[in-house]
């Protein structure tokens, strides 16, 4: 099944990402599209976004005579990935509730 998804919720993706360790651009896209349905061509504005808005912070290292940009997130990222969580929790906990009632009646 394909559900789409909010940019919020991709915002959250990408950060809940980034929490545990820095990745380059390519990386991200991989690990996050194991879980979701998204191209590289959706993945790259997110990341431009999420920077713009100090979430993120970026860095090059070289690799192979070229640069890689990574991604950082920032204390700014941490707590909207925090928010991004309870907004989540509370979404799951209703739809779930919206669920499980369907049939019940």
């Amino acid at each position: 099944m394909n559900i789409p998804v909010s940019s919020e919720l991709l915002d959250g993706c990408v950060l809940a990402l980034l929490a545990d360790k820095d990745y380059y651009g390519y990386t991200i896209t991989q690990q996050i599209q194991q879980t979701i349905t998204i191209s590289e061509s959706t993945l790259y504005p997110v990341l431009r976004r999420l920077k713009k808005d100090g979430a993120l912070e970026t860095y090059d290292e070289p690799f192979k005579g070229r640069n890689r940009r990574y991604y950082r997130i920032t204390p700014a990222g941490t707590t909207r990935l925090g928010e991004i969580r309870n907004d989540w929790e509370d979404y799951k906990h209703n739809i779930d509730w919206l669920m499980k009632k369907e049939g019940q009646a």
